[in-house]
């Protein structure tokens, strides 16, 4: 009867694919039980490269892997199945925000009794990475370890350097934010037609709102949530000012690609073709971003009335099933993904993302050799002032996904930000009451 209450209320549409769905998701659980299955996502070339930190695995214990490997956009459709029909493979990913429900309704394995009988490096990883899968039965970030980070991504900014110095604007310090006006500044001088054919083809930002809220929020005070986690707090003037600095940078100062501009070419691409001042330069960005024909760097996201920068860190975990047939072996490998230096070594040194463990971290932002020159801001996030979006420490992800529901009025300014905010936080507060009221009957039906 474990997980029956979290299959009827958090699979979603994924229950509808599942009854008819073994056939297509195939059995993740190996005929041998000497043979682990290990499912995972990314790119192709992201694949490939954990694909060779796996075969490094078997090389150094003889342990043989299958490997089921998946495109993102069907990743969690597959997992989601393979839990409903009880075919967990042995080692999987699995997001961050998902490790409450997973414990709470026995998906995961415990991983503490290995972690502490092994000699890997775990005690190396990144604490917040580490802090991120423990989980004592109420909150997230104490208690057992219930997976590995597979990575910490620092959700960085970033500038075009051969842009800035083609139009002669001064480019950001490396470690002192912008202030929001001094930003708009640098925006507005980047902002032109450089061909002289009479259209804007250059803009100072282009704002994924999806990602980049969250800079913009915390910098300037705000937050989603109250400290107890159980208030919806976006119907703050600290929030409604961030959110509405955005919509201005677009609406007011065309300092951001317009909506007729962003169709055909959003603002990601027109950064890939060199048109953009100030964009996000994430670590999962960093294998294809080094073969553009510009230079880059990394700077601090601007500061809101807070002053001081802030940005989010994302994270997917590593984790073993509760009914592996070998979970000692399984756990050997989500350690070994996680922190073995010969693994890592492969892993970062493909551009996939920055060192999981702080002893390669440190040696790491010393190689001038490849760009960003300034990879201390990675390092600055995930060690001072990156934070985790709060929906990681929620039963369910319902409440942020609603925030975003109607939003695209807001941002052509065609609605009022405070109206907008004022009557959407009884609909996501709704929907935290009813994660946590999810949670509890969960508690209840597992407990029995």
């Amino acid at each position: 009867m474990r997980r029956r209450r979290f299959l009827t209320g958090a699979a979603g549409a994924a229950a509808t694919v599942a009854a008819g769905a073994a056939a297509g998701c195939g059995n993740l659980h190996s005929a041998d039980p000497d043979v682990l299955t290990f499912m995972f996502r990314g790119s192709t070339q992201e694949r490939e490269v954990f694909g060779r930190a796996v075969e490094l695995f078997r090389q150094r214990t003889g342990h043989r892997v299958n490997l089921i490997s998946t495109a993102v956009d069907q990743y969690s459709t597959k997992l989601q199945t393979a839990i409903l029909g009880n075919s967990v493979p042995d080692v999987f990913y699995f997001d961050a925000p998902m490790t409450t429900a997973y414990v709470v309704n026995g998906v995961l394995a415990d991983l503490t009794p290995y972690i502490e009988a092994t000699d890997l490096p775990v005690h190396d990883i990144w604490p917040a990475g580490l802090d991120l899968y423990r989980f004592d039965g109420e909150r997230i970030g104490r208690g057992r370890q219930y997976a590995m980070p597979k990575d910490l991504g620092p959700f960085s900014f970033g500038y075009n350097k051969t842009l800035f110095a083609e139009l002669g604007v001064e480019p950001p310090d490396p470690d002192v934010p912008l202030d929001w006006d001094e930003f708009l500044e640098r925006c507005q001088a980047l902002t032109g037609d450089r061909d002289g054919d009479g259209a804007t083809d250059s803009w100072g930002t282009s704002v994924n709102v999806a990602a980049e809220i969250h800079s913009y929020m915390w910098s300037n005070g705000g937050n989603w949530l109250s400290d107890d986690h159980r208030t919806v707090t976006i119907d703050t003037p600290e929030f409604a000012e961030a959110l509405q600095y955005i919509v201005d940078l677009r609406e007011v100062h065309g300092v951001t690609p317009s909506i007729n501009e962003t169709e055909g070419m959003d603002g990601y691409q027109r950064w890939l073709r060199g048109q953009i001042g100030f964009f996000p330069v994430a670590p999962w960005d960093l294998t294809l971003y080094r073969t553009l024909d510009f230079e880059f760097d990394l700077c601090p996201y601007p500061a809101g009335r807070g002053g001081e920068s802030a940005t989010n860190i994302g994270s997917l975990g590593i984790g073993v099933s509760a009914t592996s047939r070998r979970p000692e072996r399984a756990a050997e490998l989500a350690m070994f993904l996680a922190c073995d230096p010969d693994a890592q070594a492969i892993i970062v040194g493909e551009g996939q993302t920055i060192p999981n463990t702080r002893s390669h971290a440190a040696e790491w932002v010393k190689d001038t050799s490849l760009e960003p020159q300034n990879k201390q801001e990675y390092i600055d996030i995930v060690e001072d002032y990156g934070r985790f979006v709060p929906n990681t420490v929620t039963y369910t992800p319902e409440w942020l996904d609603a925030f975003h529901t109607n939003l695209q009025p807001v941002l052509e300014a065609r609605e009022d930000v405070s109206e907008y905010l004022a009557a959407t936080q009884p609909v996501m507060q709704d929907f935290l009451d009813d994660g946590y009221e999810q949670f509890r009957i969960d508690q209840e039906a597992n407990a029995q």
